[in-house]
């Protein structure tokens, strides 16, 4: 075991293939079925959202992909990123377990989503795409896409969430000065947001609203813009696993095995970046980590939803995937719960839990924000309230360990820092921010609205 804090990888070390979980999944894949005939989707309804390349990463079962060159010279403007030993916050909890997190924090914006929007970005730009449609809840996202369509001379349209919107205009900015263009959803641009305002002209907006605009724009384009995702799908998450990659790396320099891999959830790709390597280790080679998914329990997809078939989207535009889902007619509380506001979850990571082989827990606002604040406190860093999440669970697993007398080896994944969430750190701090369990009777009520597909997929 070493004695260092910081363990660092050279550019060398940069990993030359995303790792795809989908071949030595244990679990047989689930269609993925079009809105409106409910029979499985084909390469040509995808390719109008999708450039060819990304939907075939989508549908693969090869276990490595390999990094374009392209992408990897991007991402030495920030990757191999950090692996850092969190001892001041193990001094602060006397606990007998080792605290390491992976520092995603360090990407140009802020956070993980770079490492698969510059290669979406690539594979569009490729592709011939001149511009790009998505949606972003916190701003993450957003941002992340903006800076990688400008390295790539792509316009970008992003559809943010109206609360979101208003919350953090520095994210809006930060868009704006790399070219995006940002409006708050639902907008009067698309014909669902003009419906959507007519009912309510106050609407605060869903991330499935946001992304039903974004595909109406880019479905309507005639072929000139295409979209992208910032979660859930395969590909995505494909892209992030050089987080878990390299953490293996890292935590063999520092001399040790986790035995248990945290992240917290929205649509699952941070999580998924993290801990499908990992997952690999437990299926392939005997190892026995625990993987623990991270959620609010303001948008308990995983801990309160149901595994079925539903939309992706709140328009019923998108295609239906099998996931934990709370319904896509779900409308987020007004609190802020950072960007984990997503009615369903990556269906890969579903069909894991469903299975058994990662665990799920929920965790409240004010116990994450006092994770965040301990965390600033000892570590130096402020924590996007998502990243916090996962914080949460890592120093709930260390006093366990503490309570057991027991060394435990955490990992965790900070999936960026909280430099424009100052509004959610005051209302916290002045103790205006409240907890909020989502009713499990609003999720049967959205259990009403469920695409009826059963006759085709049994």
């Amino acid at each position: 075991m070493s004695t260092q804090t910081r363990f660092l990888l050279n550019e060398t070390d940069l990993p030359k293939f995303w790792y795809n979980v989908m071949a030595d999944s244990p679990v047989p894949p689930q269609p993925v079925l079009h809105p409106v005939t409910k029979a499985p989707v084909t390469p040509d309804f995808l390719s109008v959202l999708f450039p060819m390349e990304l939907i075939l990463q989508e549908i693969s079962t090869d276990r490595f992909i390999e990094i374009p060159e392209p992408v990897r010279e991007i991402y030495k403007l920030y990757r191999p990123t950090p692996l850092i030993r969190a001892r001041r916050l193990e001094q602060l909890l006397d606990t007998p377990a080792h605290i390491y997190f992976k520092n995603e924090s360090v990407s140009p914006v802020g956070s993980h989503k770079p490492n698969t929007a510059i290669a979406q970005a690539f594979y569009n730009k490729a592709a011939g795409t001149k511009a790009i449609t998505t949606e972003t809840g916190a701003g993450q996202w957003g941002t992340s896409l903006a800076m990688a369509c400008n390295f790539f001379g792509m316009d970008l349209e992003v559809y943010m969430v109206k609360i979101s919107y208003h919350q953090k205009p520095y994210r809006r900015i930060f868009m704006e000065t790399y070219g995006a263009q940002v409006f708050a959803s639902p907008t009067d641009r698309t014909e669902y947001g003009r419906s959507l305002l007519a009912q309510d002209p106050n609407n605060n907006g869903s991330l499935g609203i946001a992304i039903s605009e974004a595909v109406e724009v880019a479905a309507k384009s005639g072929g000139t813009k295409k979209y992208s995702l910032g979660s859930v799908l395969n590909h995505v998450l494909l892209h992030q696993t050089v987080i878990g990659e390299e953490a293996l790396k890292q935590m063999d320099l520092a001399g040790e095995y986790p035995d248990v891999v945290i992240g917290c959830v929205g649509g699952g790709s941070n999580f998924g970046g993290i801990a499908y390597p990992f997952l690999r280790e437990n299926l392939k080679n005997g190892q026995r980590t625990r993987l623990l998914a991270v959620e609010p329990t303001a948008t308990p997809s995983l801990t309160k939803g149901v595994y079925t078939f539903d939309y992706g989207d709140t328009a019923q535009m998108a295609p239906i995937v099998k996931m934990y889902t709370l319904g896509h007619t779900f409308m987020p509380a007004g609190i802020h719960a950072g960007g984990l506001r997503y009615h369903g979850m990556a269906p890969s990571l579903s069909a894991f839990y469903d299975a058994g082989l990662i665990d799920a827990v929920a965790v409240p606002q004010t116990g994450t924000f006092e994770a965040a604040v301990m965390f600033a406190r000892t570590e130096g860093i402020i924590p996007a309230p998502e990243s916090a999440h996962a914080i949460r669970a890592a120093i709930d697993e260390a006093l366990d360990a503490k309570a057991k007398g027991e060394k435990r080896v955490i990992l965790f994944n900070l999936s960026g820092h909280g430099h424009f969430d100052m509004t959610a750190y005051q209302s916290y701090l002045s103790g205006d921010l409240v907890d909020y369990e989502y009713p499990a009777e609003a999720v049967a009520e959205a259990m009403k609205h469920l695409p009826q597909v059963e006759a085709i997929t049994t």
